[in-house]
């Protein structure tokens, strides 16, 4: 059955969130602190979600559903079959496999039996030669059951000649390519990794009697659990209730590559990154994003929720007041209903609605995080126009985004991202804005800790929507014609 199109254009044009994955060990009824740990991370994935657990007394439980968490794992009956104290979970958006088409055969966590027993695992992030290695897999006689890329560690376990788990997950990883922030367990351990870039965030927790990974510090704060430490790009911790935590780093050290974006977009404001508040590197964005393209204006406005503490930031900065001249209803879900084509062509206004008494007749500057297509940030020009605003300014929280990412964010193809065709002036004209700015790169950099900018020689994060220099080359796409950056470029 074919996936249904999006409710309204504001859902198909944002970078999508990538996954989100969460684990616990060493607490009873383990699966309501993993069904709780996923709600705080929904906003990484809303297609699916799905949870294993383990009981000394029944072995393996789980289940997988399409749709979110409150929708799924809140009722007794279904909590009731996911005993144990050991636990895994994982949200989806489809970010290989079959985009925007989820089968339940794609829904993580994974689960295979080996001779040493089973185990389960949910994967943040995307393998880059995964077609060539799904290619060999079967040429040698496995079987795969679903689309996802994350399919492939588990083969690869399978075929490990690894004594213990953990051995043969370290094996699988080193073959293969992208980026990887993985949450696995067996009958009695809780198993995290990163790749060696560390582009995809997890997070080392500390409940009173167990241990927590996750995606995101947020998920640590819903449980109670303290937050211990960043897993480091190329660790591999495992952690037992008796044992506590043992850490490893199976990979050689290639620099830290942590993804930017997570910083102005993917995370929730309230998560801890590398150290530092999302919500105040947001805010810093915006400050910076002042310094750079002051412009003459009346009001900053968000574009909610992702564009509001940068524009909180500009406003400081600039000393123009600040105000909540769009308003989001909080209840436009990607589950709404099955639109007509006359609510379909209210578009943007089914989720923003603008505040009229604050804009009319003022120069207006609209703070929002990125433009991926241009699509959404027209109709919003539109409405503000509408409402009787005399001028609109766009300034972009990000740089232009001009090149698909490849480590597991679902991107447009190049040609359908605004940035890769138009020059800033281009865009400004055909977005029809009085005026549009994006924070440069150096400027990005700053914002989030780095005084000296971007390191051209040694790039600090992974920026490659932006720069188009791929830490790690996308063998996959490059297969299949995908053309890198060219020194003109």
């Amino acid at each position: 059955m074919p996936h249904p199109a999006p409710a309204h254009p504001f859902d198909d044009d944002k970078l999508k969130e990538e996954c989100g994955v969460f684990g616990v060990v060493g607490t009873a009824d383990a699966a309501n602190f993993v069904a709780l740990g996923l709600h705080a991370l929904q906003h990484r994935g809303q297609e699916a979600c799905g949870m294993v657990t383990h009981d000394v007394a029944t072995g393996f439980h789980s289940a997988r559903r399409m749709g979110i968490v409150r929708d799924n794992f809140t009722s007794p009956e279904v909590m009731a079959t996911l005993p144990g104290e050991i636990g895994i979970g994982h949200v989806r958006y489809s970010t290989a496999g079959n985009k925007g088409q989820t089968a339940i055969r794609d829904v993580q966590p994974f689960f295979g039996e080996f001779s040493m027993g089973g185990a389960a695992l949910a994967h943040n992030g995307n393998i880059t030669n995964a077609a060539s290695l799904r290619r060999e897999l079967i040429e040698r006689g496995s079987i795969f059951q679903s689309s996802s890329d994350s399919e492939c560690i588990i083969h690869l376990m399978a075929r490990s000649m690894g004594k213990t788990i953990p051995d043969r997950m370290e094996e699988a990883l080193r073959k293969t390519e992208g980026a990887f922030s993985v949450v696995a367990m067996t009958r009695t351990k809780l198993i995290g990794c990163r790749d060696p870039r560390g582009v995809r965030p997890l997070v080392l927790g500390k409940l009173a009697t167990g241990w927590v990974l996750s995606s995101e510090t947020c998920a640590l704060d819903i449980i109670g659990a303290e937050f211990i430490r960043d897993i480091a790009p190329g660790e591999m911790v495992v952690a037992s209730a008796e044992g506590g935590v043992e850490s490893y780093f199976p990979f050689r050290q290639k620099g830290s590559r942590f993804c930017i974006f997570e910083h102005v977009y993917f995370s929730r404001p309230d998560s801890i990154l590398g150290g530092r508040s999302v919500y105040e590197t947001r805010e810093a964005i915006g400050r910076e994003l002042a310094r750079e393209a002051p412009v003459e204006a009346d009001l900053v406005c968000p574009v909610p929720d992702s564009g509001t503490p940068a524009a909180i930031g500009y406003a400081a900065e600039s000393g123009i007041p600040y105000g909540m001249g769009i308003i989001r209803n909080q209840y436009m879900g990607r589950t709404f209903i099955e639109p007509s084509e006359q609510i379909r062509n209210m578009g943007v206004r089914l989720k923003l609605n603008v505040n009229r008494a604050l804009i009319r007749g003022k120069r207006v500057i609209l703070v929002d995080d990125s433009v991926v297509r241009g699509t959404t940030t027209r109709k919003i020009k539109e409405m503000i126009l509408d409402a009787g605003a005399a001028e609109v300014h766009f300034r972009i929280a990000s740089p232009p985004t001009a090149w698909p990412c490849f480590y597991g964010v679902d991107t447009p193809q190049r040609e359908k991202l605004l940035a890769a065709t138009m020059t800033e002036e281009e865009m400004r004209e055909h977005l029809a804005v009085d005026s549009l700015k994006f924070i440069s790169l150096d400027g990005l950099y700053r914002a989030v800790g780095e005084a000296g900018g971007r390191d051209p020689a040694r790039p600090q994060y992974c920026d490659a929507c932006f720069s188009g220099e791929y830490p790690i080359e996308p063998a996959d796409m490059i297969e299949q014609g995908f053309q890198l950056k060219t020194a003109a470029e």
